[in-house]
């Protein structure tokens, strides 16, 4: 599926870019594992933080008080953000709770957000992996973000 959404992206100049929170710059990494890529990919921002969230993407702080960095609304005001700030044609968010640690009742470890905007649409998707192990959570996260980028490129 990677290769094929980077070739996707290279053949037909589509630019992007990715915000990262639970993911730690994973799917930079994976996204530059192909050669060619250099073509469209502008960045990738680690914004672990709240403060990361709000000073790199323009998240509100009411939208973290509120909501939580692992959720729907925090997703989609990331990639909002990253759009405004890159102008790339795909942007790409993922927020979650990677673990083993950190969940609750209501929003269990394993649960991520990811969200892509591509032309004038946005679609923001919860995973919930059923798994604390924080390496098959972020290899999950990174391998829904290419399929939901693919699923929005066409």
């Amino acid at each position: 599926m990677m290769k094929a959404v980077c070739e996707k992206l290279v053949s037909r100049g589509i630019t992007i870019s990715a915000c990262e929170s639970c993911t730690g710059g994973l799917f930079a990494s994976r996204l530059t594992d192909m050669p060619g890529v250099s073509a469209v990919f502008d960045r990738s921002l680690v914004t672990y933080s709240y403060r990361a969230k709000m000073e790199e993407l323009g998240v509100k702080e009411e939208t973290l008080r509120i909501y939580t960095a692992e959720s729907y609304e925090v997703a989609e005001e990331m990639v909002l953000g990253l759009k405004e700030k890159t102008g790339s044609d795909v942007c790409v968010s993922v927020t979650g709770l990677a673990g083993p640690g950190g969940g609750t009742d209501d929003n269990p470890v394993g649960t991520i957000y990811i969200a892509c905007a591509y032309e004038d649409k946005v679609d923001v998707k919860k995973l919930q992996t059923g798994s604390a192990d924080r390496s098959y959570n972020r290899e999950y996260a990174v391998n829904e973000m290419f399929r939901l980028i693919d699923r929005m490129i066409g």
